[in-house]
């Protein structure tokens, strides 16, 4: 076991007050995002789909930011799995999007979500955050007739002080 291991191991052990653990949100760097549009899931799919594969590369991030290294895991009508690795730490996070239809109009509801690979990750800039939003935004869907978006802090890391722009 490593040395953080070993001393939130102590901690847990011994209780201590010097050890703080915020309820402000998650304790593992991840966002959890619901998001509602006007327009049919096959529309948000294909949407996410082309963004996802049109920042694969490094070269969509040469002015900055961290709009690249985007990889399509697995996708089929209603699911998107994917991965986003930053540009100059390397560190991974596995994303997935659930598409649900409404019954009774061509509405849909998408659930996201982003959660660092790196076990040891809590704070993150809002990074997980920026992951999800990025897509959406290059992907035009923001700008999609009905366009909500419903998180916080306590479902996001640091997603009141995320800057997509550089993360």
């Amino acid at each position: 076991m490593n040395l953080m291991g070993w001393i939130l191991a102590v901690a847990l052990v011994f209780g201590t007050s010097n050890v703080k653990i915020s309820s402000a949100g998650p304790f593992h760097a991840q966002c959890k995002v619901e998001w509602y549009f006007s327009v049919p899931c096959k529309q948000v799919f294909e949407s996410l789909v082309t963004q996802i594969k049109k920042w694969r590369t490094m070269s969509s991030c040469a002015m900055g930011g961290q709009k690249c290294l985007y990889k399509l895991q697995a996708s089929a009508s209603h699911f998107i799995a994917a991965k986003h690795t930053t540009p100059f730490k390397k560190s991974v996070d596995d994303i997935t999007f659930r598409l649900v239809s409404s019954l009774l109009s061509s509405h849909c509801h998408v659930s996201a979500m982003s959660v660092s690979e790196n076990w040891y990750a809590i704070k993150d800039h809002g990074t997980n955050y920026c992951n999800l939003y990025n897509l959406m935004e290059g992907s035009g869907l923001t700008d999609a007739p009905g366009y909500k978006e419903i998180t916080s802090d306590f479902l996001c890391t640091q997603r009141s002080s995320a800057n997509c722009t550089v993360y």
